[in-house]
């Protein structure tokens, strides 16, 4: 056959790229720690509140133990210095974090800004450039915000008993704002007995009487000064804050909710004996009812918000009506988040969810009134999520900015199917949709005088993560910021006009970059290791397979060729945990060990796909929610989707094909091998839910509901219950101090699996590993045994 210049042009790449990747990976190599294979890059970046300077966590080449404290001064025209390591004694003593100006922890003139670090406060004067520690004290500040009279107000904790206390920044006195106490409200009243003997006390005797008279009055005049005290009973106060005027207090009483914890053993121990850990309670347990309660310190009273009254609170989730023709359900439970104040306490609103996460609301509170009306619902029949919203419930991104004399409060919503940023006008309710679009938004920062806004984006290319910048409620005049293929994440500086970054490609962890708005930025660190660098690293190519439904799923491919390897006519494809993650994209990955690992398979001649199945995150409230009851549905077919995509594409038989995983991507990897086996050859099971049964209940009942209330989903989407179906090898691996998946599931599994009398399985325990693995001895172990679990299941070694 003659050569064509097309296949010249094929044999020289695949030549060159050999050459590139000429000394082969070991697991021993790429399973260490991640600074010490590819250097150790730059995360929690922030700005000092003056502007003057961006810190943030680096061990550059791995060369501390731990990440450390860094510093890098940026002048006024954006230029950074030289990045320099900040001892621990200074480190203590710096301001926290630039928090943004339309925070709690910014005052109304967007003047001062107060923060906490290691759990005191400090104050800084931003246009004078000077930073002042308001406290040195063993309790923990937390929270703290600006009263409308120029104070700060804080939350200190002591002993499990938290308070609001005000600090006068001038004169530095401390006022404590509420006096909430655990346990009961003593008895005012004395027995009958202890009355008559106390009457006929100061009916007898003057000097008593006289006493009693003069404490009295000292009593009363002490009183007048200090809070009146509110008692809490067994209950848990959470969430405590007060309204910028001093007057309302707010907090959530959260009661026991008698769920039964698990417990888990560790048995390497510095103590030598095995010690139990309690860890959580299993889904569908007991849900704690959290009352939200304001206090209202100007007129001593207490009271609580109902929020039953929010409208659709009764209506009963789709899937239960579907069942039992049910109209109403009394039985929901509702927790609200907040509230979050406008500066002058003018205006304040609540962020609720129903506790089976299917409706949110954007509440106004009167306090006074400890009434709600509504401003937006947000109803989805599976869940509620998507960038800016909360996943499980809890206060998601909000706020308020200026508009004019008054206040627009900022939000973000999936109502259109992506996550979006809005603002709602508090007073008529009118609701205005800031972007737009086939893409998601996240991070928004607005700027000091809130007519411009910054944020980051997906538009043009899921894949990708751009910073744009737009004046506030004119859409079609949004800029695009940043340039280059990957993912930028951005902080605008104080002044508005300069930004730090963190900017990655699929093939180069992050760094540093810093510079003006609308200019190219700078970098200021540089952390890859030798070792990193000594290699070539693919910017694997995103293909979409085709689904069997007609949808195309994105998915991260790793070609031989690529890395000058000859096929070896095998497949393996990896499955993404934690099930709303994304993978398929052009920065650098979060499963950065397995990145490495895949370049080893291709070096060895496998094809690796790494899919975004359906459930992924950054496809909107659809791809999310195409799980919702039934786990390994839709998602595995996109999964078998794979398999037949590298059969037609690269002539590879499904019984060559490997699939693994961890967490989610372990539970997908059973149910393939126990439900859809023909397409596969074998597979790798890391930390594996089992049953969803026995997982949390936040994540857990979001996709399944409760096991109670909805059996069928819990027993189609179990892989327990088809452990029958496996005919493939199969390796499981788990830590045993594992808190999140809990090894109770991978021993349950491994009990059935003996019971059906199923051989060609594994299981590797290690015994000082939670859910992430830490050592890199536990890594290189588990990950030699999914490599020789792929090589002699479909590879090279296959039936030997």
């Amino acid at each position: 056959m003659a050569t064509t210049p097309r296949r010249l042009a094929a044999l020289l790449a695949t030549l060159l790229a050999a050459t590139a990747h000429a000394q082969p990976l070991t697991v021993a190599e790429v399973m260490q720690r991640p600074e010490t294979v590819v250097g150790g890059w730059p995360s929690g970046l922030a700005w000092t509140p003056t502007g003057d300077a961006v810190t943030f966590d680096w061990n550059p080449q791995g060369r501390f133990d731990a990440d450390s404290t860094f510093r890098a001064a940026v002048s006024a025209r954006g230029a950074a210095g030289t990045p320099m390591r900040v001892g621990l004694s200074a480190e203590r003593e710096m301001p926290p974090p630039f928090p943004g100006w339309h925070t709690p922890g910014t005052d109304a003139a967007r003047r001062l800004v107060v923060g906490t670090r290691d759990g005191d406060l400090f104050l800084t004067d931003v246009a004078a450039g000077h930073t002042t520690r308001l406290t040195r004290t063993r309790e923990e500040e937390q929270d703290p915000t600006f009263l409308a009279d120029g104070r700060v107000a804080f939350v200190r904790d002591a002993g499990g008993r938290p308070n609001v206390f005000a600090l006068d920044v001038a004169t530095g006195a401390v006022e404590q704002l509420t006096d909430i106490r655990p346990g009961k409200k003593p008895k005012d009243e004395p027995s009958a007995q202890d009355a008559f003997l106390r009457a006929q006390q100061r009916r007898l005797f003057d000097i008593v009487r006289e006493r009693t008279r003069r404490d009295s009055l000292r009593t009363a005049a002490r009183d007048a000064r200090r809070p009146r005290p509110v008692y809490t009973g067994d209950d848990t106060v959470e969430g405590l804050r007060i309204d910028p005027t001093g007057r309302f207090a707010t907090f959530r009483l959260r009661k026991d909710d008698g769920a039964t914890p698990t417990r888990i053993i560790s048995y390497v121990t510095d103590s030598g004996y095995a010690e139990e850990i309690e860890s959580r309670p299993k889904v569908g347990a007991t849900q704690g009812v959290a009352a939200f309660t304001v206090v209202d310190l100007a007129r001593d009273t207490s009271y609580a918000v109902r929020l039953r009254s929010l409208p659709g609170a009764d209506e009963a989730p789709a899937y239960r009506v579907a069942m039992d023709s049910t109209a109403a359900d009394s039985t929901r439970l509702f927790t609200a988040w907040g509230p979050v104040w406008t500066p002058d306490g003018q205006w304040a609103v609540l962020d609720v969810r129903s506790q089976d996460n299917k409706d949110r609301w954007i509440a106004r509170l009167d306090a006074a009134a400890g009434t709600l009306e509504t401003l937006d619902r947000q109803h989805d029949d599976a869940w509620i999520g998507g960038p800016g919203i909360s996943w499980w419930g809890g206060e998601s991104a909000l706020g308020w900015i200026p508009d004019g004399r008054d206040w627009r409060l900022w939000f973000q919503s999936e109502r259109t199917g992506w996550s979006h940023l809005y603002t709602a006008d508090p007073a008529t309710g009118r609701i205005e949709a800031l972007t737009s679009g086939t893409f998601e938004v996240a991070d928004p920062q607005f700027s000091r005088d809130a007519r411009t806004v910054v944020f980051q984006s997906s538009e043009g290319d899921l894949a990708q993560r751009h910073v744009w910048r737009m004046p506030v409620g004119t859409f079609a005049r949004r800029e695009k910021l940043t340039t280059g293929v990957g993912r930028w994440d951005a902080l605008v500086a104080p002044d508005d006009s300069r930004a730090a970054f963190l900017f990655s490609t699929a093939n180069t962890p992050p760094e540093v970059y810093v510079g003006r708005l609308g200019s190219t930025p700078a970098r200021v660190t540089e952390s890859p290791s030798p070792t990193f660098q000594a290699h070539t690293w693919l910017a694997p190519e995103i293909v979409r397979i085709p689904a069997s439904d007609g949808v195309l799923v994105p998915a991260r491919i790793y070609r031989p060729e690529g890395v000058g390897a000859v096929p070896n006519g095998a497949a393996v494809i990896f499955v993404h945990g934690a099930g709303y993650l994304q993978n398929a994209h052009k920065w650098w990955s979060s499963y950065n060990r397995e990145y490495l690992f895949h370049h080893l398979l291709a070096q060895r001649g496998y094809v690796v796909i790494d899919p975004d199945y359906r459930a992924s995150e950054g496809y909107g409230r659809d791809w999310r929610t195409a799980v919702y009851r039934y786990a390994g549905g839709r998602d595995l077919q996109d999964v078998v989707d794979a398999s037949r995509y590298v059969g037609t594409e690269f002539n590879i038989p499904s019984e060559r094909v490997a699939v693994y995983g961890g967490s989610y991507g372990g539970f997908l990897t059973l149910m393939a091998l126990f439900t859809e086996g023909d397409h596969f050859g074998g597979g790798a099971a890391l930390r594996a839910v089992t049953d969803w049964a026995h997982y949390n209940d936040g994540y857990t009942r979001n996709l399944l509901n409760a096991p109670a209330d909805d059996s069928l989903a819990y027993a189609r989407s179990s892989p327990i219950e088809f452990a029958a179906g496996l005919q493939d090898p199969l390796l499981m691996a788990h830590g045993l101090v594992d808190d999140n998946v809990e090894v109770q599931d991978i021993f349950r599994l491994s009990q059935r699996l003996i019971e059906l009398g199923k051989t060609g399985w594994e299981l590797a325990i290690y015994p000082v590993e939670a859910h992430g693995f830490r050592e890199p001895t536990s890594w290189t172990d588990e990950y030699r045994r999914v490599l020789d679990l792929i090589e002699t299941s479909v590879g090279p070694r296959r039936g030997g």
